[in-house]
């Protein structure tokens, strides 16, 4: 029943976007001419291919690429290995799994939150460090939490520190589609597809990887060191990201202005 449930909610949701959503407030039904004369022109410069070569020359791109590709590859576990870990690794049976729903909500409330604390921390300390803070602050946590998780054995303990380890990947994760937009600007949608590219190849093998080390070390808690690893190396290359440095292309910038790092 879940499944029909869900698929009606995306049926739904659809319907909404295509009915709401319009490129432009010109376009848009109860959109009064005293508002679109307040507004103005909303017309951009038409924006040509994907600056391929400026980007793979960015440090922060390719900073970006590689914090996705860490912070994505714990994240899988959470959507795969989590409750063989709680079974298997901690013991719980199927009836305590109820406590399982815990990461879920509160990295729900994390993503929400830290979308307000990447705005409020971008105007308390501008694009470069206020995108940064977050992302540090968010693995860095996540960082410690997993190598908790890793040492505890008490089941309550170990799912309230798992939380909050998926509560940290998920507090920085407005600030990772926020630097998209802020370095991509025109190309802010190819910006995201790339960086979701990069992630999802940290996905994939996480779910392959998880098993195997599982397998080779006999332990469910082997895998937790590569997760903490991981989780480390993308705290420090939120130190390589610079969200006020625009990808620029040599049709919208002098050479002075194109980004090279």
């Amino acid at each position: 029943a879940s499944f029909y449930i869900f698929g009606m909610l995306g049926l739904i949701w659809a319907a909404v976007w295509y009915t709401w959503f319009r490129d432009s407030p010109s376009e848009k039904r109860g959109v009064s001419l005293a508002e679109l004369n307040q507004i103005g022109p909303t017309a951009t410069p038409h924006a040509k291919g994907f600056p391929w070569r400026f980007a793979l020359r960015s440090e922060s791109v390719l900073a970006m690429l590689g914090m996705a590709f860490c912070y994505i590859y714990v994240y899988t576990f959470f959507q795969t290995w989590f409750h063989t870990f709680l079974v298997r690794g901690r013991g719980f049976s199927e009836g305590s799994l109820v406590l399982s729903a815990l990461p879920y909500v509160v990295a729900a409330c994390a993503n929400l939150t830290g979308g307000a604390a990447s705005d409020a921390l971008v105007r308390r300390l501008g694009l470069k460090w206020g995108r940064r803070s977050l992302g540090i602050a968010g693995l860095g946590s996540a960082c410690l939490f997993t190598i908790a998780a890793m040492v505890t054995r008490q089941q309550l303990l170990t799912v309230i520190l798992l939380s909050l380890v998926y509560g940290g990947i998920t507090f920085q994760q407005a600030g990772v589609f926020g630097v998209c937009l802020d370095i991509g600007r025109r190309h802010a949608g190819s910006m995201v597809g790339l960086m979701n590219t990069s992630a999802q190849v940290g996905g994939l093998l996480s779910t392959v990887a998880y098993g195997y080390l599982v397998d080779r070390f006999r332990s469910y808690d082997a895998p937790f060191v590569p997760m903490a690893a991981l989780l480390l190396v993308g705290a420090i290359l939120w130190f390589k990201i610079d969200a006020s440095r625009e990808l620029r292309t040599e049709s919208f910038a002098t050479p002075a202005q194109v980004l090279t790092r």
